[in-house]
């Protein structure tokens, strides 16, 4: 597509936006500040559903998100944005968090199975374990693509309970099991982990290594991170991935147990390059990959599965911050950019690669210029003067590329 092409090029994409709870709601508000900046001056076009949700929503209602939510998301949406879900002392009458149904049942119900969280240190931003030597640290080291598994392990039988509600159903029941050697009140959690299960996202590891290879031009590995010493479900998982390694050779490989991990991580990152994980660990191995990129409110996710997907930042709703708007709105921003990249490449949109690849460029030099920036990197800028800045910035990027 030439440019004369990609000007006249009209697409118009279905977002449900869920701004959910707490800080949630203000940067999804920059969010969408952005998306009407690359609407306005690009060939893109957006119809945008806004859906409440979450525990602030639960207190006020009764309900998690209004009839019809779950299904609108499902069958009339091409993506989805989530700002954040949780809320204190929103709870369900079986104890469950109030608005789980949100993230958690779509991340069931649409087969979310793929967790993508990329660690990517721009320059300028001081990350918090070399902090004081960043002018000798070098944010290309840092530069790590973690995968997550996200509907199986310990998070299993939430994720069934909160797509049965979202459906409408009775929650399913949980087979009591006894343990020898154990006294008293026992709590417990299953942790399955599947062949199927597995398969999907480790494959999935293989091929973004491949297109993030034909991409750079450089070698990009696969780390298998589990407790394969250990735990039989980290057993299939690794005996799986030794599997996929042996059919793409031309992949290097490396394999980690989680606890070994953690040191490599802080340690080596310029070591990294494709990480795949199952559940739990991959959810606090990439909580802790934040402190290489500045924090939490610089790390962004995208939820992918076969037919849909979802993005979102990995911070949660922050009540102590929330009506402050002083939370750093990248982490959101960057889910636009993630969110951005994927629908170009499932919908072949060439101009929605060239978008993303603008909100990337403002991202970067927003960071490399010294533009301000919110309390958690140091700075005294507002949730909304940072968004503000990127809009701009993009809106001046976009007139000269489309103009």
């Amino acid at each position: 597509m030439n440019d004369e092409q990609v000007a006249s090029h009209m697409a118009t994409y279905r977002l449900a936006a869920l701004p959910g709870d707490g800080t949630g709601r203000e940067v999804m508000r920059e969010a969408l500040r952005v998306l009407s900046v690359f609407e306005e001056n690009s060939p893109l076009s957006f119809e945008i559903k806004e859906i409440p949700c979450g525990g602030q929503y639960y207190l006020e209602t009764g309900e998690e998100w209004p009839a019809g939510s779950f299904e609108y998301c499902r069958d009339e949406s091409d993506a989805i944005l989530l700002g954040a879900i949780g809320w204190p002392d929103a709870r369900l009458p079986n104890g469950d968090m109030a608005g789980g149904q949100t993230i958690l049942g779509l991340r069931s119900g649409l087969e979310l199975y793929a967790n993508v969280r990329p660690v990517r240190l721009y320059p300028g931003v001081t990350h918090k374990v070399h902090g004081i030597h960043k002018q000798v640290w070098d944010p290309d080291l840092v530069d790590i693509i973690m995968i997550r598994e996200n509907t199986e392990g310990l998070y299993h039988s939430l994720l069934r309970r909160m797509e049965q509600r979202a459906l409408g159903k009775k929650d399913e029941p949980i087979v009591i099991e006894e343990f020898p050697g154990l006294d008293g009140e026992v709590a417990w959690d299953p942790r399955p982990i599947s062949r199927s299960g597995s398969e999907r996202v480790i494959r999935f590891a293989f091929d973004y290594a491949k297109v993030r290879q034909r991409k750079s031009g450089k070698p990009q590995s696969v780390t298998c991170v589990d407790k394969s010493n250990v735990t039989r479900g980290c057993q299939l998982f690794r005996k799986i991935f030794r599997e996929f390694a042996e059919s793409n050779q031309d992949v290097p490989v490396k394999e980690a147990y989680i606890d070994a991990f953690t040191m490599w991580l802080v340690r080596n990152p310029e070591d990294l390059d494709i990480v795949v994980l199952p559940n739990m660990f991959g959810d606090i191995a990439t909580d802790l990959a934040s402190v290489l990129q500045g924090g939490m409110g610089m790390s962004a996710s995208a939820n992918m599965g076969p037919r849909h997907m979802l993005f979102e930042p990995v911070h949660g709703s922050a009540p102590k911050h929330a009506g402050k708007n002083i939370v750093n709105p990248i982490a959101m921003i960057q889910s636009v950019q993630m969110m951005f990249e994927a629908l170009g490449f499932r919908k072949k949109d060439e101009t929605l690669d060239i978008c993303a690849e603008i909100l990337q460029n403002a991202i970067r030099q927003h960071f490399e210029e010294g533009a301000p920036v919110t309390y958690d990197l140091g700075g005294t800028a507002s949730t909304s003067d940072v968004g503000e800045a990127i809009a701009e910035r993009c809106e001046r990027m976009l007139k000269a590329r489309f103009s």
